[in-house]
């Protein structure tokens, strides 16, 4: 049967449409340019996925840029971080290059600018000019420096440069129209005084470009074809272009500005500035918490890159913001773990259970499969004694016939091992059960191939085996948010929707195979949901994260 082709999305179209029109394959360029102001998430992950992806795609290269104009805020942590997600998610850049990389070439232009009378620098104070600035119905008013002569500006601007003036009393400002339609035409800031160490260029300039100047200058000193942002900076397509026009040959590739919606997930932020704060202010316990939208903090709760990689395909490049049910994201590394992940047996809330009748000090190694969605099978032997921990809700004293599980005088197999029946419980003096006895028929073993093995029963239950446990500490995560869309009320601090049992700690008992378990390895705790073990984990106190749930919620969402 013959597979349809999947149609293209707007970016590609336009990509297709260039090249149609007689832009040459051979100069298609990509990039992806993060600020380093804090750590990667999803959303950015959609944009790397994107631009990477149309490097594979047209066999392109692909930049990634770092936009580091802004020192009070830019580390070197954050670089690092950001090369470590990009790579970890599967890609490989062409190029590795910094908005720094130009700062003698972006001042220069800015000095040619001045030259033409296109630029100035503007005395004032950030509130004069920002009443000055006028309104979308209102036009602005000019500054009162804006005819100032070239010589006595670039007198000013090589001082800015030099040091000789404090922070706030000057600025370089382009010299556009104070009554333009769009906002940010009208005369924008291009450089600030900041005297800060940069992280790359230390202390040797003192001011700094705005985005928007050094955005688009960037992009064209490194011949990109195509820019792709996110839908805000849509008004700022218009001087995008302005500032190319004041230094683009016409012999070099002109780069294209082009937008699309930001995807938003649900129960969560991702916006640096919020996620700093969750992180500043002790709501969480780094950018790399596992309750966090960060690529570093999904990678620590056992997401894999496939699966955000999936995830950013099947949401797609749309024209219109969106916000995305947090259950697609589960689905997609539900659907990637259930076909690497080792099923394993582990017990969170555990309730002793004695089987009288078998034999004192006899213990069993067990074969179990480790995956049944593997090619060719594979198994693990798993300890079996007379003493077992099985989980607290998979025992009623008393039930009615829907319930599955160990009941008094009702029959239920253990997950590779022997078919048993409750026979009493041992309460302590607050009436909490503490044990349970049950039976267990010798000749029922899974897999002996023995007629009593065939039986059917209606319940099958996990367990470990007391003497041989494993303790872990097993952390519980869940939405970060009780609200999906904490940002959606403006008029509401999205702390207020803080969840307060996002996380819970619980001692768990697992089979021994997982004592040598090291960090970054996932499995499924069968019947519980999938778990990795954490960075804090060490070989004498293991820590595991659980990542999702077995249960396919996005099915039933999808249906409504």
């Amino acid at each position: 049967m013959s597979t349809k082709e999947k149609s293209l999305n707007f970016i590609e179209q336009i990509i297709e449409e260039d090249i149609k029109n007689g832009l040459p394959t051979e100069k298609l360029h990509f990039r992806f340019p993060p600020e380093p102001n804090g750590y990667l998430h999803l959303g950015h992950a959609s944009s790397i996925c994107l631009n990477f992806g149309l490097g594979l795609k047209y066999n392109a290269p692909v930049n990634l840029r770092f936009d580091d104009t802004n020192p009070s805020k830019e580390e070197q942590e954050f670089v690092d971080a950001i090369k470590q997600d990009v790579e970890w998610l599967g890609y490989k850049w062409a190029n590795e290059v910094y908005a720094s990389d130009y700062f003698q070439q972006l001042y220069d232009w800015a000095v040619q600018m001045i030259k033409d009378g296109k630029a100035y620098v503007d005395s004032q104070t950030s509130e004069e000019m920002a009443q000055q600035k006028g309104t979308p119905s209102t036009v602005g008013v000019d500054s009162p420096y804006r005819n100032r002569s070239v010589e006595e500006n670039l007198d000013l601007f090589e001082r800015m440069k030099n040091g000789e003036f404090e922070e706030g009393t000057h600025i370089l400002r382009a010299k556009i129209d104070m009554a333009h339609t769009n906002m940010l035409m009208r005369d924008p800031i291009m450089y600030r005084i900041m005297k800060k160490a940069h992280h790359r260029t230390n202390n040797d300039w003192c001011i700094y470009p705005m985005y928007d100047w050094a955005h688009g200058e960037s992009d064209y000193l490194e011949s990109i074809s195509h820019s792709f942002c996110t839908l805000e900076f849509l008004p700022h397509r218009e001087l995008y272009d302005w500032f190319l026009d004041q230094v683009v040959d016409e012999n070099n590739i002109r780069p294209k500005q082009r937008e699309f919606a930001r995807r938003n997930l649900s129960h969560t932020v991702v916006s640096k500035r919020k996620l700093a704060r969750l992180v500043s202010e002790g709501h969480v316990t780094g950018w790399d918490d596992p309750r966090m939208s960060t690529i570093s903090g999904l990678r620590r709760r056992g997401y894999t890159a496939a699966s955000i990689r999936n995830y950013a395909d099947t949401i797609g490049i749309a024209k219109r913001d969106n916000l995305i049910d947090v259950s697609l994201l589960e689905f997609c590394i539900r659907e990637d773990l259930n076909k690497i992940a080792p099923r394993v047996m582990a017990v969170l809330d555990p309730v002793k259970l004695v089987i009288t009748n078998y034999p004192e000090g006899q213990e069993e190694w067990l074969d179990a499969e480790n995956n049944p969605e593997e090619e060719v099978m594979t198994f693990r032997k798993v300890p079996f004694s007379k003493e077992l921990y099985i989980e607290r809700e998979d025992f009623k004293e008393e039930a009615n016939s829907k319930f599955f599980r160990l009941t008094l005088g009702k029959e239920v197999r253990l997950k590779n091992a022997y078919i048993i029946k409750g026979e009493s419980v041992v309460k302590d003096e607050n009436g909490n059960i503490t044990e349970i006895h049950a039976t267990y028929d010798a000749d029922s073993r899974s897999g002996s191939g023995s007629e009593a093995s065939k039986r059917k029963v209606k319940g099958t239950i996990h367990w470990v085996s007391v003497p041989h446990a494993v303790e872990a500490e097993v952390r519980i995560y869940d939405r970060l948010f009780v609200d999906e869309n904490p940002d959606g009320n403006k008029e509401v601090d999205f702390l207020d929707f803080i969840n307060p049992n996002s996380l819970e700690v619980v001692k768990g008992y697992l089979e021994p195979s997982l004592s040598t378990a090291v960090e970054g390895d996932k499995f499924q705790f069968q019947r519980l949901g999938y778990f990795c073990v954490d960075k804090n984990s060490t070989p004498e106190a293991l820590v595991f994260n659980k990542t999702v749930g077995l249960r396919d919620t996005w099915a039933k969402v999808e249906q409504k």
